[in-house]
């Protein structure tokens, strides 16, 4: 056999294995590799891509990464309308619709309740198994085609378990998580914030650059065949079991019900669950399951006879605004904050909300002393949704933003395509402080015991100026901190020397280089492999990387171009903080002998050794996985001093239990073979 047959041969056992793989993780919720071994299998399938682009396929798993720039997005006309869905918004309302297709239908309905999923309602085509189109809902009768963003969704699968030629329909929803944390980037970034998971799932898939959808981390949820195709069911449960079968993600939470009663039972629960919830939920879809049944009560004009969505009461709090307050950021971006009267809102007293900018609150209208209604964006974040005009004082006044920084009173600038308010005095100590919490933060540094409090008090004393200082504090210099003591300096002190063991990453991440987050860093810090390398690395190589695009090329060429980042460097290389990559390549892992290899540990109680951090980097580059819980998939648990309730737990489900010093002689003992 050639070299090309047999590449030909590996690509398609790698597309169905990765394939597979990527079902049980994104689609079932229930992975059954370590992370590694994937990215492994992965990179070997790019690499034989690469070499021999004849085999590349549109329904390869590599093509999820997206990249692909349209000019504008193509009409698509549904076929088969995608109707909308009457509401009710109380029992009463589900009373009438029940006794409505009684009346119909002659007989005792059985229902199907699902979760309303809040996000972007979206149609699949595929045509022998294959994903050929998908589009938005648009007015129901004419959407839009997003085919190559809605690739890059992961939970979508590019093949079916069958080769079967159907639609269906479903939700493209971001999950709370991602939504946080792209809020979280945007404001860092001077850009607009998204008002709800619901229009940062619209806002990505109507991206024209295929590769920005790809870098949100959205999901999705199918809940309709419209044609059926070959697939055959009788019922609404039914046809969801057939696209769980054929490897389409619907959500497990649906319920059966026999009686209207029962429906409301189902309500009433999703209704104290839905805080608790991955993703954001507006309310329950109610469906006639039997499908003979549906046929029967029909349709009105624009929406099914035999379907009703049920809509949650806003989580709303009435409240009043006392102060608006400003706070500035390591980027120097300045965000505003309402300072409220307590209110109770989603089980929480709630006291402060994000305004996220002075556009915000211009555009909201917002004063001092105004009543205002709050509600939590993704079921997270409390924010104002409106004023209540009706009750604003005779002698309130329009807000006016602040014209100068709140801590170093530097002249505040909107910088060009900016939303936010910036301070740019690089010398402002609210950004110098800021930078400093980042850089000892879990993530990045991880410097226990270096809280804010802490670094305010070696600001003001003038014992640190930057991250490089923190490297040269002696025991003398903080025992004149308060509630500094001799054993607590000593604690620090070794915590501040232990960081400096951490891997390249970390640095990276810590030095809070704009737009670099915890997982570009690791991708540069790999590829490069020392901080020498990045800082000599020019924009098309970091272009070139996979996931890595322009903005974060930019970002880290002008970063590494200062002379001030140049003599911080140094000043860390002279303190003996490591500058290199130490994890472990998917070609170096499957060289390792190591009792950790393919192995999930948890680690608890406390360490001696190494730090705990330190402990999860050394057995993560033996091919260990580490994790925060002990279950039935845990293979090791290290227990160190004062271990509780996770040991417990090992022991009744007879986990393997090792202390430290076997930890350690495990790590010791384990090689990598050249």
């Amino acid at each position: 056999m050639s070299d090309k047959q047999k590449a030909k041969r590996r690509i398609a056992e790698l597309r169905a294995q990765l394939t597979e793989l990527a079902d049980q993780y994104y689609v079932k919720d229930q992975p059954t590799v370590e992370d590694h071994i994937y990215d492994a299998l992965y990179k070997e399938l790019v690499t034989l891509e690469t070499a021999y682009p004849e085999f590349q396929a549109p329904d390869s798993i590599t093509q999820r990464v997206g990249g692909v720039v349209l000019a504008g997005f193509e009409k698509v006309t549904h076929e088969i309308p995608m109707l909308s869905l009457g509401n009710a918004f109380n029992k009463e309302d589900l009373l009438r619709f029940d006794e409505r297709l009684q009346k119909i239908t002659q007989q005792p309905i059985t229902y199907m309740c699902e979760l309303k999923i809040d996000g972007l309602a979206i149609s699949l085509k595929y045509e022998n198994g294959r994903f050929i189109q998908g589009a938005t809902r648009g007015n129901g009768t004419v959407g839009e085609k997003i085919t190559e963003n809605l690739k890059t969704v992961k939970s979508i699968p590019l093949k079916l378990h069958e080769p079967l030629s159907i639609e269906v329909r479903g939700e493209c929803y971001m999950p709370k998580k991602s939504f946080v944390q792209l809020n979280q980037e945007r404001e860092e970034n001077g850009q607009e914030v998204f008002a709800n998971p619901r229009n940062a799932a619209a806002g990505s898939l109507r991206q024209l650059d295929s590769k920005i959808a790809a870098k949100r981390n959205l999901s999705t949820f199918l809940y309709t065949v419209a044609d059926f195709g070959e697939l055959v069911a009788t019922s609404q449960s039914e046809a969801l079991d057939q696209l769980d079968k054929i490897g389409l993600r619907t959500n497990q939470e649906r319920r059966l019900c026999g009686s209207i009663e029962e429906v409301w039972t189902y309500i009433q629960e999703y209704q104290v669950k839905r805080t608790a919830l991955d993703y954001e939920i507006d309310g329950i879809v109610i469906k006639v399951n039997d499908f003979r049944t549906q046929e029967a009560a029909g349709f009105t004009v624009k929406a099914p006879k035999w379907a009703i969505a049920y809509k949650f009461p806003a989580e709303e709090a009435e409240t009043i605004v006392n102060e608006i307050e400003w706070t500035v950021g390591r980027t120097g971006v300045i965000t505003p904050t309402a300072l409220m009267d307590p209110v109770r809102l989603a089980g929480t007293s709630v006291a402060r909300a994000s305004l996220h900018n002075a556009d915000l609150i211009k555009e909201k209208d917002i004063r001092i002393k105004d009543h205002v209604m709050i509600h939590k964006a993704g079921d997270i974040i409390p924010e104002v949704t409106r004023v209540l005009l009706e009750k604003r004082p005779a002698d309130s006044q329009v807000y006016e933003a602040p014209t100068h920084c709140p801590v170093c009173q530097s002249e505040l600038v909107h910088l060009d395509e900016e939303v936010a308010l910036r301070c740019i005095n690089p010398m402002c100590p609210a950004q110098i402080k800021e930078g400093l919490n980042h850089f000892v933060s879990r993530n990045a540094m991880n410097i226990e015991g270096l809280g804010p409090r802490v670094i305010e008090q070696m600001y003001e004393k003038e014992l640190v100026k930057d991250v490089a200082n923190l490297y040269i504090l002696t025991e003398e210099q903080l025992l004149t901190l308060d509630k500094v003591k001799e054993k607590s300096a000593n604690n620090l002190l070794n915590s501040i020397q232990n960081s400096k063991e951490n891997s390249l990453e970390h640095l990276l991440f810590g030095l809070g280089i704009r737009h670099v987050g915890a997982k570009a860093a690791k991708i540069l810090a790999a590829y490069f492999g020392t901080i020498d390398h990045v800082m000599q690395a020019e924009k098309e190589q970091i272009i070139a990387i996979d996931s890595l695009g322009e903005i974060i090329a930019e970002s880290v060429v002008t970063y590494f171009a200062k002379e001030e980042v140049h003599q911080l460097v140094e000043e860390l290389r002279q303190a003996k903080v490591n500058l290199t990559y130490l994890g472990t390549t998917p070609e170096e892992i499957a060289n390792i002998e190591s009792p950790f290899k393919e192995q999930t540990v948890v680690l608890t109680g406390k360490l001696t050794h190494f730090t705990r951090e330190i402990a999860k980097e050394k057995i993560e580059a033996l091919g260990g996985k580490v994790t925060g819980s002990v279950s039935q998939k845990t293979d090791i648990v290290v227990a160190g001093e004062e271990a509780g309730s996770k040991l417990t737990k090992a022991q009744q489900l007879g986990v393997a239990i090792w202390n430290e010093e076997e930890m350690v002689r495990a790590i010791e003992r384990s090689t990598i073979h050249e």
